[in-house]
């Protein structure tokens, strides 16, 4: 059975031969390892193997892999929806969020921020295809979100971040990843000092290297199946 450490290796292989074709420097692309529902003997062989950015999606699972890998100086990024009664738990313990759709969240996280932890490195969700089953911030409203989001302390807005409806085609998959970096764009030509595009994961990465995306979320390509 191939391991966490071979299927690394594929992957960032992969990653690094996208990043090529689109005329990009593959350092500048980095794989997000999702390790939600994953045991921690996985996550540990993929630390050994040189990862050190893992997301998870649920509050109470990931706070306690981080506590319970803290002394291995990794990179903890939440991917979930995050609800408003959970903020401090996220504050105190992770250094990425990835999800904020509104302004309520952000001040939330911005207050409960430990000084010592430093700045949380946040990242706005964009409901990109306006979908109502989705979370995420409308279109129309990203603009004025994250001009409101970046002034707040102990916050550092890096970013967008979007889950698109799910695409076949190599063309179709690029236009919502597109749309994001126009807003990215507009954000950066506005001021803002984002370097962020989170978006695309296993079945969709090569169209979201080709639109930008700095940070690729990929899970059971590089653990396997999940436990139930």
């Amino acid at each position: 059975m191939i391991g966490v450490t071979e299927n690394l290796r594929k992957i960032r292989d992969l990653l690094d031969k996208a990043a090529v074709d689109a005329g990009r420097r593959p350092e500048d692309v980095h794989l997000l390892a999702v390790s939600k529902k994953q045991p921690l003997d996985k996550i540990i062989e993929a630390i050994a193997a040189g990862q050190r950015d893992f997301g998870e999606n649920t509050v109470q699972e990931g706070t306690e892999k981080v506590t319970k890998l803290a002394k291995k100086e990794l990179d903890w990024h939440f991917i979930g929806h995050l609800q408003s009664n959970k903020t401090r738990i996220v504050a105190e313990h992770f250094d990425w969020v990835h999800t904020i759709d509104k302004l309520k969240t952000a001040k939330r996280l911005s207050s409960q921020r430990p000084d010592s932890r430093g700045d949380l490195n946040v990242c706005i969700q964009v409901n990109i295809d306006d979908e109502s089953a989705k979370s995420g911030a409308s279109r129309a409203d990203v603009i004025n979100l994250a001009q409101e989001i970046a002034t707040l302390p102990r916050l550092k807005l890096r970013g967008l971040m979007c889950l698109p409806a799910i695409r076949e085609s190599f063309d179709e998959q690029r236009v919502p990843f597109a749309l994001l970096h126009e807003y990215a764009q507009i954000l950066q030509k506005q001021g803002l000092d984002i370097d962020t595009l989170s978006m695309g994961m296993t079945g969709d990465y090569r169209a979201a290297i080709f639109e930008g995306a700095t940070i690729v979320r990929i899970g059971t390509a590089v653990f396997g199946a999940r436990e139930t």
